[in-house]
């Protein structure tokens, strides 16, 4: 018999702080503050003297927009969780009523008050991070139900809206289109990152109408998808690094991708068992790549040729 005294009483009037920390998911933070990261470092500019603009920009982009995106998304998939993970803070009543929902509308706030206070490209940035993931969620648009739009979405919210920020808060102006072309191209290869965490819920998917790329193709052609969305952009990185005058970096990407490619092949021998470890190991790859392109650009901020 399945243990049902583990879960809180539906009952409970008052949230949580635990539960509310549950709901905005601390581990997926992670992405968008090294995406950040990478574009701060593909400024050029100095931390001496940004600190504030550092330590509130990682903050805007981890703690706030993106748990402010997994809120929006529980609230509006508590009818399927209660299904599928009834242990999770809404459907299981850790979070009461329309708490789950009052929590996504004051971390959307704060993303707004903190993005105004670091200034107009965060503030912009943020405005469109937030529609974002409204959009992806939220009737009437829930991008979510079709793959190709919904992961283009949290691409764009995950690696090019926090690289492109960073880059633009450091340097104080619109960063160089180089920059802006390395992070637009990274954002393009995390829809095959999110495509692969798709594999996990095909059953469920499929079940509520949620058309993941899993579903809509198969769980083969999924991954080839996948794959390739990953490879192309970072091919295409390796080529401009190689004609901006960065041959060394565009080595080292170029490394990075060809032992990617021989995960990709194991990868796809059984895409979906193998996808976690993929996300261990070739996504790990992937990131690194990231940041070895941000040292690389430095000097096209700091006016070299």
């Amino acid at each position: 018999m399945a243990r049902t005294d583990v879960l809180p009483s539906p009952s409970s009037a008052t949230p949580s702080p635990r539960a509310v920390l549950e709901l905005l998911k601390p581990i997926t933070w992670f992405p968008p503050m090294w995406a950040f990261g990478c574009g701060a470092v593909s400024s050029g500019a100095s931390a001496s003297g940004h600190w504030w603009l550092i330590v509130g920009g990682v903050a805007l982009c981890g703690p706030l927009v993106c748990a402010s995106s997994q809120a929006v998304n529980d609230w509006f998939d508590r009818h399927v969780d209660a299904i599928n993970e009834p242990q999770r803070p809404i459907p299981s009543g850790r979070l009461p009523g329309r708490s789950g929902l009052y929590v996504a509308i004051a971390w959307t706030g704060l993303s707004l008050l903190l993005a105004a206070a670091l200034g107009f490209w965060a503030f912009w940035a943020a405005v469109l991070g937030l529609e974002l993931a409204w959009a992806y969620s939220a009737p009437p648009l829930r991008l979510k139900l079709n793959g190709w739009w919904g992961n283009a979405a949290c691409g764009a919210c995950y690696e090019g809206l926090p690289w492109f920020t960073a880059a633009a808060l450091m340097a104080g102006r619109l960063p160089d289109w180089r920059i802006i072309a390395a992070a637009a191209l990274y954002s393009a290869g995390a829809h095959g990152i999110m495509t692969l965490n798709d594999f996990k819920s095909v059953e469920s998917d499929s079940r509520m109408g949620v058309g993941s790329l899993p579903v809509r193709l198969g769980v083969v052609r999924a991954g080839q998808v996948a794959c390739i969305a990953m490879a192309l952009p970072q091919a295409v990185v390796v080529a401009l690094l190689a004609v901006w005058g960065f041959p060394i970096y565009a080595a080292a990407v170029s490394v990075s991708l060809i032992v990617q490619l021989f995960l990709m092949a194991k990868l796809l021998r059984r895409p979906r068992e193998l996808a976690p470890w993929y996300n261990q190991t070739g996504v790990t790859l992937y990131v690194l790549g990231m940041l070895v392109t941000a040292f690389a650009i430095q000097p096209v901020s700091l006016g070299a040729p």
